[in-house]
């Protein structure tokens, strides 16, 4: 049934990945609402916000501030708090709220321009799609408002990381496995935007050499800096191959051999750990991919699938006669009758749990 959920919670929406790729830069966050999205993003759907300040607020829309559009009394809060906190820029998230009313981020934008001498970030999201639409939107909106023009390139061999952050991968650990395995190829300096990317950074973005996509959210911001700035950028996982290792906890190639697989997870990482076991097991392995996020048709192969429903999953996994399954644990109670292997593979946006010390 559709929108039916008797096992699986809301998954991370857009504004919670909006807020995560602009968490780390040192602006003020505002999400527009009357406190409960915010409630959601910070006491679920972001990890670091137990242990990593950053200056997030709700617009404390009241009902008839939202029936009326009251945006002046907005722009009045926002100018409040410019005046007390020395941050480099501001964002307005939407939610659900400015959706419903029809708010005008564009008006929005210009209003506060005037009124508040910062870099003005106005992020669209509706709170109706799940965390790498909005993740996409503010890659987008990051580079176009605060890459500058085009630098010099940096002398030294600078390649920045678009789709890395706490929603995207399968443990903490992975931002500096990806960095480790970047500057093991011969990169002088990698860039994690929306991880521990400064502000600096993203102003001087038009001067790296090169640019990863490691997510498909990504990857609009990287056309963008290609279009604009001629940087040329890779969709890739970086590390797969040790990741698969560390999951199998073997031999990866006697876990994978003549067998069926599925993996699960967002489709850049699902489709590496793919390869990787095409490659330990000399293609002796059927390997699909699943996911219930943003997926790329060019990068779909027969046997791929975009799900919508908790229902998909279920009936996927009692139709297609898996040896293997890839997938995060909180999906292994919805099929009972899977009777094969099932390895761990954490998803922060499904499940919610995180394990701080991995």
């Amino acid at each position: 049934m559709k929108g039916l959920r008797k096992y699986l919670t809301p998954f991370a929406p857009d504004q919670s990945g909006a807020e995560s790729v602009l968490y780390q830069l040192g602006g003020i966050l505002v999400i527009l609402d009357a406190g409960g999205c915010t409630g959601n993003i910070c006491g679920f759907d972001e990890p670091r916000w137990s242990t990593e300040p950053s200056a997030v607020f709700s617009a404390g829309l009241r009902d008839m501030d939202a029936i009326m559009g009251r945006d002046e009394l907005l722009v009045k809060k926002l100018e409040k708090v410019a005046d007390k906190i020395d941050a480099g820029f501001i964002a307005m998230i939407g939610t659900p709220v400015p959706s419903v009313i029809g708010t005008d981020y564009h008006a929005l934008r210009r209003m506060t321009a005037r009124k508040v001498k910062l870099p003005i970030l106005a992020i669209d999201t509706d709170g109706m799609h799940t965390y790498e639409v909005g993740e996409q939107k503010a890659y987008l909106e990051l580079m176009k408002v605060l890459s500058e023009e085009k630098r010099e390139e940096q002398k030294e061999k600078t390649v920045g990381v678009f789709g890395a952050i706490p929603l995207d991968l399968p443990i903490p650990s992975h931002q500096e496995r990806i960095r480790q395995n970047l500057l093991e190829r011969g990169y002088d300096r990698v860039i994690l935007y929306g991880a521990d990317a400064t502000l600096e950074d993203v102003k001087g973005a038009s001067g790296v050499t090169e640019n990863i996509v490691t997510s498909p959210s990504g990857l609009k911001a990287a056309e963008y800096m290609k279009k604009t700035f001629g940087i040329p950028y890779q969709v890739e996982y970086p590390g797969a191959d040790q990741l698969l290792a560390d999951l199998t906890e073997e031999e990866p190639s006697l876990a994978f051999t003549d067998k069926k697989v599925l993996i699960l997870h967002q489709q850049v990482l699902a489709n590496a750990l793919r390869q990787e076991i095409r490659k330990v097991t000399e293609n002796r392995a059927e390997v699909s991919v699943a996911s219930y996020f943003m997926m790329q048709k060019e990068d779909m192969e027969a046997g791929d699938h975009k799900l919508r429903e908790e229902d998909a999953w279920i009936e996927l996994v009692k139709e297609g006669g898996f040896d293997v399954i890839l997938a995060d644990d909180t999906l292994r109670r919805m099929t009972p009758q899977f009777s094969g292997r099932w390895i761990s593979l954490p998803s922060f946006a499904i499940s919610g749990k995180y394990d701080p010390s991995k």
